[in-house]
C-alpha cells in the first residue's frame, strides 16, 4: 500500500515538474512542438467504454456534492487513472447529514488537505465486490486509516454507513453509501 502511494506521489511530482518547466525560446530553426492539452486522464473523451469511478459519480444525480468535493480536493485525475479502486461514494443526502457549515468549510481552498484526507478515507486500492466482503474485515484506505466492513443478514456496511447500491466501473467499483465516512481522530 505504501509503495502504491509512493508511486502515485512520484508520478504526481513528475507530472507537476513537467508542467512547470519552461521551454527555451525558439530560434527559428527548430520545429514547433505540439503542446498537449492541460489536464490528466480525466480529460480523455470516451463515450463508448465503461465509465471510470469519477465518471460514474459524475453521471449520478445523487452524487453532485461528492463530485464537487473531489474537484475541490483536486483528486479527479488520480481517481481517473487505472486503479483499481473501490470507492465508497456518499450520496448528496449523506453529505446533508453533516453538521451545518461543515461541507462549506471543507470546500474552502485552505481546507484542501482536510478534504483530501476525508475523501481518501472513502477509497480502497483494489476491487472489493460485496461477495468478497467479510464481517469484521479491515480495509486500509488510501489515507492509511482503517475502515471496517460489517455484514449481517445479507446487508453490507462500512463503518456505520450502509452500502445501498454497487456500480461497476472501468477502473474499479463504486459502492453507494448513505453516510459520509469520517477518518478516526489522530492520536
Amino acid at each position: 500500500m505504501k509503495s502504491i502511494l509512493a508511486l502515485l506521489t512520484l508520478l504526481m511530482l513528475v507530472t507537476i515538474s513537467c508542467q512547470t518547466k519552461e521551454s527555451a525560446p525558439a530560434t527559428g530553426t527548430e520545429q514547433s512542438a505540439v503542446q498537449p492539452a492541460e489536464g490528466g486522464q480525466s480529460i480523455v473523451q470516451d463515450d463508448v467504454s465503461t465509465p471510470n469511478v469519477v465518471k460514474v459519480a459524475m453521471g449520478s444525480k445523487d452524487h453532485t456534492t461528492l463530485v464537487k468535493a473531489v474537484q475541490a480536493a483536486e483528486l479527479v485525475d488520480a481517481l481517473s487513472n487505472n486503479g483499481p479502486f473501490t470507492v465508497f461514494a456518499p450520496t448528496d443526502a449523506a453529505f446533508a447529514q453533516l453538521s451545518a457549515g461543515t461541507l462549506d468549510e471543507l470546500l474552502k481552498p485552505e481546507k484542501k488537505t482536510d478534504l483530501q484526507n476525508i475523501l481518501q478515507y472513502h477509497v480502497y486500492v483494489g476491487v472489493l465486490n460485496t461477495d468478497l466482503m467479510k464481517d469484521g474485515q479491515k480495509l486500509n484506505m488510501v489515507n492509511l486509516d482503517d475502515a471496517v466492513i460489517h455484514v449481517k443478514d445479507g446487508k453490507y456496511m462500512i463503518n456505520d454507513a450502509n452500502i445501498v447500491a454497487t456500480v461497476k466501473a472501468s477502473n474499479g467499483v463504486v459502492h453507494v453509501i448513505d453516510k459520509v465516512l469520517l477518518p478516526p481522530a489522530k492520536k
